[in-house]
């Protein structure tokens, strides 16, 4: 048998193979010869290029320095704006309150008590100081009870309200016992009175707004029964007296209801109180409280604590008439009813009205109402004796504008108005993003604080 080193094929292909592999051998040699002739160009230039590289001295004007004219300029020291301190008369100075200035306006109306701003050229351009002694105010919840007289240095409340328990002065310190002129027993005990008829433990009360609130104790207790209360009183010849209760952290504003609505939407209040504020309510033809109307919710509550309440006791200390007396509280009811209030509670110096929930359920319809068709646009606007129509509803047990949750539900629900898609670009969409990033947010500062 013929084996594969022996095939005839195989002896034909050897001599082709031998033969093809000198012919590349000869052809490479003769190409590497011409090019070594310099006949080749490439070839040329590369020996240029391997001399240059090998002898650097024939470029002797080779510069490694920079031949761009940069200046450099050294970074400059920040230098701080010094601002000059404000002379010391000015330590209670409030852009908008500067009471000197109140009362070059009209006293009708109260209007020299609201916010009036200085124009350019009466603004000041300096620090307002802090008083003399200054010192950290105590932590809450101690700051609710005490203030250190430094921050805070007047002594005329303890004066003139020492029998009502608003304010004591002791060594360094104020101390409030809770009193008011209305509630000397303490703000504890009137609240009480007050949850007897109002739901505050069940969590159906969280925003309330305390109408001349003097040091503002009501609010500052009424924390601690998860109620939030904003408070307000004009600065008077008692100066600001929130300033005691923004001491205290108690949430407080400078204001007055005189001619400019109050700076907040309708329906933003589960609960209001008037304790001796003498806001003339029936005057300018119920106008005032239609404001508290159209700021107080469907099925909220008004509190009118004083004069003209129990005016059979308190007539003649008030140098009044009985007919004076009895025609203001009549009055004041009659317009309570107009806007859809309900008399719930009388008892002593205290009476307690409730909002019906909507308007198919007054018995008496209101006369006169507002034309606007957003009551929530009352930055500094003008108010009007006219009463805040209640939004629509489709029954009589239906909550117009919504029932809101109790809190604290509430803290986190989405609003029904938000919900109904009143609130123009916000959706309960945004509403519940806008959540998880404040909790984040609120997270973040418990870590930090």
């Amino acid at each position: 048998m013929a084996t594969k080193n022996n095939a005839p094929g195989q002896r034909g292909r050897r001599p082709l193979s031998i033969f093809a592999v000198l012919a590349l051998c000869c052809f490479f040699y003769l190409l590497g010869a011409w090019q070594r002739s310099g006949s080749g160009k490439g070839d040329n230039l590369a020996l240029k290029v391997n001399k240059l590289m090998s002898d650097c001295t024939i470029v002797p004007e080779l510069s490694f320095e920079s031949h761009h004219n940069v200046e450099i300029i050294e970074p400059a020291e920040p230098k701080a704006k010094k601002i000059k301190a404000c002379d010391v008369k000015f330590r209670d100075y409030t852009p908008c309150q500067e009471q000197d200035r109140a009362m070059t306006f009209p006293r009708e109306n109260m209007i020299y008590r609201e916010r009036h701003c200085p124009p350019e050229d009466e603004k000041l351009r300096c620090l307002i100081p802090a008083p003399n002694g200054y010192t950290t105010p105590f932590p809450w919840p101690k700051s609710r009870d005490y203030a250190y007289y430094a921050n805070v240095p007047y002594k005329s409340l303890t004066v003139e309200k020492a029998v009502q328990n608003w304010v004591q002065f002791q060594g360094n310190v104020f101390k409030f016992p809770g009193g008011g002129t209305m509630f000397p027993q303490g703000a504890d005990a009137y609240i009480d009175e007050l949850a007897s008829v109002i739901p505050i433990a069940d969590g159906s009360i969280r925003t309330a707004l305390d109408t001349g609130c003097g040091v503002a104790s009501w609010g500052a207790y009424m924390l601690k029964r998860n109620v939030l209360a904003m408070s307000f009183a004009p600065k008077d010849n008692h100066e600001a007296q929130v300033q005691f209760a923004l001491e205290r952290g108690v949430p407080a504003v400078i204001g007055v209801l005189g001619t400019i609505h109050l700076p907040y939407p309708a329906r933003a209040f589960d609960m209001a109180q008037c304790s001796r504020c003498l806001i003339p309510w029936t005057s300018n033809a119920g106008m005032y409280l239609m404001e508290v109307d159209r700021v107080l919710r469907p099925g909220g509550y008004w509190v009118l604590s004083g004069p003209p309440i129990n005016w059979k006791t308190y007539y003649q200390t008030w140098k009044r008439t009985k007919e004076d007396a009895r025609a203001e509280q009549r009055n004041i009811e009659e317009l309570a009813e107009s806007l859809c209030w309900e008399k719930k509670y009388e008892k002593g110096d205290i009476a307690i009205f409730r909002k019906k929930i909507n308007a198919k359920s007054c018995q008496r319809k209101s006369p006169n109402l507002c034309d606007s068709d957003n009551a929530d646009d009352v930055w500094y606007k003008k108010m009007e004796g006219c009463q805040t129509p209640f939004p629509e509803v489709s029954s009589k047990n239906e909550v117009a504008g919504g029932e809101l949750k109790k809190f604290p539900a509430r803290l986190y629900a989405v609003p029904p108005r938000i919900a109904k898609g009143i609130v123009p670009d916000v959706t309960a969409q945004s509403y519940e993003e806008d959540n998880k990033l404040w909790k984040k947010h609120v997270n973040a500062y418990k870590r930090m604080n």
